[in-house]
């Protein structure tokens, strides 16, 4: 058993799992003033952490990883015994994907995790859960604990609410801060290491275990059931002529309501949103209480249905058949600022296109390496203009930046049929219409 140690002032921190999460959350807890060491199992993950590269991309993460390496307060192993003897709070930043063939999520890393860094903690260490879980995992892990070395540490969880894009902001200036523990001594370490964060102001909610961990599936589920809300109105504008995007700007007015989250269009993806209304589906049922979850299928389904209706129209678009076209997809990625494409609604609909017999080309800032891994059979380029010359049709997928700052009329002259169908309802139709275009989009008048 690792010899006990006295509770440190000023707390060595370990994370465990340095996916997306974890070394973002490792780097900006440097960043913060504290001795980090982040662990992995994967030895090429650790040894390019460790030379200062992010194996992702995700703006002023590498930045802030080289400055808190150079600085050795950062640095990354593949070995439990070293940071569990080094480090005295614990955070556990695995992946929780969802279980293929089913709705729950899979919690071997979660669990794998505890079980292999217990043998080596001191009974005055904490350790903190971050990633999303079902709720009563905590009391699982306590459970788990009791019979090891590790028995009697105390157990908190801190849910993350990192957006991708946006991952260090949300970490160095969250909206709130949420602890779910069991302990007074929990509680003041948790102080202690969000400190510098508390005393900026940032709310310090304590919970206990089940609601921390519902807050993340909550909040999650409420974005994913708003952005499915707006995307049946879409639909029902087509049916009757209207335009969702005035639409949403009318409700949006209303406070209680409010305009984010209310774009129509292809829907949401990526690795989290997704799988986390799913398991939370799950976990309901297992709890006794599907009834009250049953609305979020329905969630799910129209946001499916979006990618259905978008490769609908590009089919009538072009006359009813898609076989021989010349498509391209502006976008790759769920979401712009991120190389993630994950459940990505742009590339879905590029396969979906593609597997109805066109030739789909693929563009993408940041995603292109990452959608060919997954799918190698597809057309990938690395510059705009080569991607759309000859096209019969453009579909914007992701709404990155230079995509919304196109000149319609410079790349026509490029394009075979000047086509373009908006799936982020994020262009101008009147500017793009009177550069020559048939411009179409979600929800919206064709004219």
């Amino acid at each position: 058993m690792p010899q006990q140690r006295p509770p440190a002032a000023t707390p060595v921190l370990s994370v465990i799992g340095t996916g997306y999460l974890g070394a973002t959350h490792a780097a900006c807890m440097a960043e913060l003033g504290f001795t980090v060491i982040g662990v992995d199992v994967d030895p090429d993950k650790v040894a390019s952490l460790s030379a200062g590269v992010v194996p992702f991309f995700e703006p002023d993460l590498d930045d802030l990883l080289k400055r808190n390496i150079d600085a050795g307060r950062l640095s990354f192993t593949t070995s439990f015994a070293e940071a569990g003897e080094a480090a005295d709070v614990h955070f556990i930043c695995v992946g929780t994907p969802q279980q293929p063939g089913a709705y729950a999520a899979d919690m071997s890393q979660v669990f794998g995790s505890i079980s292999a860094l217990a043998p080596h903690v001191s009974s005055t260490d904490v350790i903190v859960g971050k990633s999303t879980v079902p709720v009563g995992t905590a009391d699982e892990i306590v459970d788990q604990l009791k019979n090891t070395a590790a028995s009697g540490v105390d157990v908190v969880w801190n849910p993350e609410f990192l957006r991708e894009g946006f991952a260090v902001q949300d970490t160095l200036k969250p909206d709130r801060l949420v602890v779910g523990l069991a302990s007074e001594r929990a509680e003041q370490v948790m102080r202690s290491v969000y400190a510098p964060l508390i005393a900026d102001g940032v709310p310090f909610l304590v919970t206990d275990f089940p609601t921390a961990e519902l807050v993340k599936v909550a909040a999650n589920s409420f974005l994913a059931t708003k952005i499915s809300f707006i995307n049946a109105m879409a639909e029902v504008c087509e049916a009757a002529g209207a335009d969702v995007t005035m639409l949403a700007t009318a409700i949006g007015y209303d406070p209680r309501i409010g305009n984010r989250f209310l774009s129509a269009g292809l829907g949401f993806g990526g690795g989290c949103l997704p799988k986390d209304i799913r398991a939370f589906m799950a976990r309901a049922g297992e709890l006794g209480a599907e009834e009250a979850l049953t609305f979020l299928r329905e969630v799910d389904q129209i946001n499916l249905r979006r990618r259905e209706h978008t490769v609908d129209l590009a089919r009538k678009t072009l006359g009813g058949d898609l076989r021989g076209k010349v498509v391209t997809m502006l976008g790759a990625t769920f979401k712009p600022d991120s190389d993630d494409v994950r459940d990505s609604p742009a590339l879905d609909v590029a396969v979906a296109i593609y597997n109805a017999g066109a030739h789909v080309r693929v563009h993408d800032p940041k995603g292109l390496p990452n959608a060919e891994r997954v799918y190698p059979h597809m057309d990938y380029r690395s510059d705009l203009d080569d991607a759309a010359t000859g096209s019969d049709l453009l579909i914007l997928g992701t709404e990155w930046r230079e995509y919304r700052d196109l000149d319609p009329a410079s790349l026509i002259d490029k394009v075979r049929n000047a086509v373009i169908i908006d799936g982020r309802n994020v262009l101008d139709p009147h500017l793009w219409r009177s550069a020559g275009w048939t411009y179409r989009a979600l929800g919206r008048p064709t004219a």
